[in-house]
């Protein structure tokens, strides 16, 4: 028995932590993982780990994981070949695009789709040719007011200012709890340690959130806010550094800051303190120490980005920064340089190029908001979707009112799902197509460098072989992009590995050919415990892609949103406000087929204060009914003081007991979809990204 150890990155969140893989070679069960922990020579993670990372060896041997294409036949599933299910589906996709027309396919990427480099660097060899403009994913159910404010201000829609966590002498966090998510648009290991040497250093954690959450229960500070008031306090902290006169000028050139203060003039404290529930007196001290700290970064994350006003609060986000003198600032908020570069290479984006056939929905990149992706399967008449496309995604419990999207799903006359599980969404599916698992491939973070909080750069080698008669998802999407263009006769570009096409970019980028560190495949081949490539470092003005080569403080789309936030009513205090919430162990719904992350306590209660209860006349533990516009669910009931009264909490992923699902652990677990109860018609304007959070729902007796 052989025994090797391995040195690689998890890429199964943001955090990216390396980890120390054992191996053992077995003359019976060949080569097996006998053991993962971090690794403590990694340049970035400093031996953090959590327990995703673990769970990579379950997700090998997990005996659910489909290994071969699977065909639909009645109510169930025969394995079929390669060769066989890329013909099948180039069939159907191509015979319902000559009946009814191009945009009658329709495509959905989950959120693992930048997890894995395969799927980065091909998915679109094959989802191009298909030339439809009915392209969703996960973004707009997450972060895309994050990206489209970068567009509009920056030129560019992934120039996005991550926090320098490591300089700053105080953090303002709104709607984020990095404990949980290991960071989230901040590529942040060891976020705790690092959260704590703020503290250690005489800073400040400021954490503004409806529930005390884990990262608010370490913060020096806490915050209650009504969900949905973020932008009203966010527009009183920016009001109260001009009137106050605390703006601290910068080198940064920008055009329309006298823009935003006359349009910000009438935001005061005590104008805005009815919106989001926070006294004036609390709001105008918050202004003024982030103001006086030497180096501050107020960063906003999930519960910002999902709900009415998410482009306008993260706006406001880029704002404070700058008028504070925090943007491009060691301490404040910078860009990284990462050594494969996206926002050099590729395009800064476009927006509201076309809109969704039926709720007119502005696209962005040349995606639509998933929140219209059920009405367009839907609703009759032309370019109405007749067959979808999912790649590692699950907008059954993933996209606003689940129960809808699966009456739509059950509508299509052909979906093809490439995923590694038959789950709540791929049950409706005819053909399955499964990759190799995260140890057999090859990766490289293109999009995690891009956030991270220090610039660093290593290449994971796969630990485990290739299975015969398995392929990667990059060759998935090659296979199908070969039997699409057969049919329809459309050219086919050359291609290469990934592999390829990450050395082309390292040798090009700015830390390859010609500087100190060369690098390339096989120079970080050399560095297992990956390169350093140093702090993050003033670098905006440099690298902006507006046309004026300016910072744009006052794009007209967000402006002009100002007014709906001006007609907001304060909210009625004896409504109930649903929001969602992380746990390290079940950020996503993928999560709850792993023994090592579903056991201790359970985790899909409703949250509830106790005084909520009480009024309703409800016991802590009782089985409740919870309903919305959209829908109801029936969940157990938790009393917890962490929550602000008038406001309830209930995990995303859960609701998996659902006929045709297969996978034994996670229908085992009990909890419903917080997502049949979120509503598809409440927006941010803006943007059309789903507001998840603040859903007006009434809670009683089951």
């Amino acid at each position: 028995m052989n025994k090797t150890l391995h040195y690689r990155a998890c890429h199964l969140c943001e955090a990216i932590c390396g980890l120390t893989i054992e191996t053992t070679d077995e003359p019976a069960a060949g080569l097996r993982i006998s053991s993962i922990k971090g690794d403590p020579q990694d340049s970035f993670s400093r031996g953090h780990i959590c327990p995703k990372a673990v769970a990579l060896q379950d997700i090998q041997n997990d005996p659910d994981r489909l290994r071969v294409p699977h065909k639909r036949v009645g109510d169930d599933w025969q394995a079929i070949s390669w060769e066989e299910a890329f013909e099948f589906a180039a069939q159907k996709l191509w015979a319902i695009q000559q009946a009814h027309g191009q945009n009658a396919v329709a495509v959905y990427q989950g959120n693992p789709s930048v997890h894995n480099y395969g799927l980065m660097t091909h998915s679109n060899y094959f989802l191009g040719l298909l030339k439809t403009r009915n392209r969703f994913s996960a973004t707009s159910v997450d972060q895309l007011p994050q990206h489209l404010t970068s567009y509009l201000m920056y030129g560019h829609g992934l120039l996005l200012p991550i926090p320098d966590i490591d300089h700053t002498d105080f953090m303002l966090i709104l709607g984020g709890n990095p404990l949980a998510s290991n960071g989230s648009i901040m590529t942040v290991p060891d976020v705790e340690k690092r959260l704590k040497a703020i503290q250690g250093r005489s800073g400040k954690v400021v954490v503004v959130d409806p529930r005390r959450s884990e990262t608010a229960a370490i913060a020096d500070q806490h915050v209650f806010i009504r969900p949905g008031g973020d932008a009203a306090l966010l527009s009183a902290l920016l009001n109260t550094l001009f009137s106050e006169g605390l703006e601290r000028p910068g080198s940064l050139p920008v055009d329309g800051l006298d823009q935003v203060r006359e349009a910000i003039a009438p935001f005061t404290a005590e104008a805005m303190a009815p919106l989001c529930g926070i006294d004036a007196r609390v709001i105008r001290q918050l202004a003024r120490d982030f103001a006086a700290a030497d180096k501050a970064v107020c960063y906003g994350r999930m519960g910002v980005s999902t709900q009415r006003f998410g482009t306008l609060c993260h706006w406001l986000i880029q704002l404070i920064n700058l008028v504070s003198g925090n943007l491009d600032r060691v301490g404040g908020a910078l860009c990284t340089q990462p050594a494969v570069d996206l926002v050099a290479t590729t395009a800064g984006g476009h927006f509201n190029a076309w809109q969704s056939r039926v709720s007119g929905l502005p696209e962005y990149g040349g995606e639509l908001p998933v929140a219209a992706l059920a009405q367009e399967m839907l609703v009759a008449g032309e370019g109405q979707v007749h067959a979808l496309v999912t790649v590692a995604g699950n907008p059954v419990l993933s996209t606003p009112n689940g129960q809808q999207v699966e009456r739509a799903l059950s509508s299509l006359e052909f979906m093809l799902s490439i995923d590694l599980y038959i789950n709540e969404t791929t049950r409706y599916a005819d053909l399955i197509l499964p990759s190799t698992s995260a140890l057999e491939n090859d990766h490289y973070d293109t999009t995690f460098n891009l956030l991270a909080v220090r610039n660093v750069s290593r290449f994971n080698r796969a630990i485990l072989p290739k299975p015969q008669g398995a392929l990667h998802d990059w060759e998935i999407f090659v296979g199908l992009a070969k039997a699409f263009a057969a049919l329809s006769d459309k050219p086919l570009k050359p291609t290469m590995a990934p592999a390829q096409m990450i050395d082309i970019g390292l040798r090009q980028g700015p830390y390859g050919e010609g500087s100190a560190f060369n690098l390339s495949v096989e120079t970080l081949a050399q560095h297992p415990h990956g390169v350093d490539l140093g702090p993050l470092r003033p670098n905006l003005a440099t690298r902006l892609k507006t046309a004026s080569q300016r910072i744009q403080a006052a794009p007209s789309q967000i402006l002009d949103d100002l007014q709906r936030l001006a007609e907001q009513l304060p909210a009625d205090r004896d409504q109930l406000l649903l929001i969602g919430r992380r746990h390290v162990r079940s950020n996503n719904s993928w999560m709850h087929n792993y023994h090592r992350l579903v056991k201790g306590k359970p985790r899909h209660q409703l949250l509830m204060h106790p005084d909520d209860l009480a009024a309703r006349q409800l016991q802590d533990g009782q089985r409740v009914k919870v309903s919305s516009r959209v829908g109801s669910i029936e969940v157990e009931v938790q009393a917890c003081t962490d929550m602000m009264p008038g406001v309830i909490s209930l995990p995303h992923g859960f609701g998996h007991a659902r006929a045709g699902v297969r996978m034994d652990i996670a229908s085992s677990q009990a909890g419903a979809s917080v997502n049949d109860l979120t509503d598809e018609c409440q927006l941010d304007a803006v943007s059309g990204n789903a507001a998840l959070n603040g859903v007006a729902v009434q809670v009683v007796a089951a």
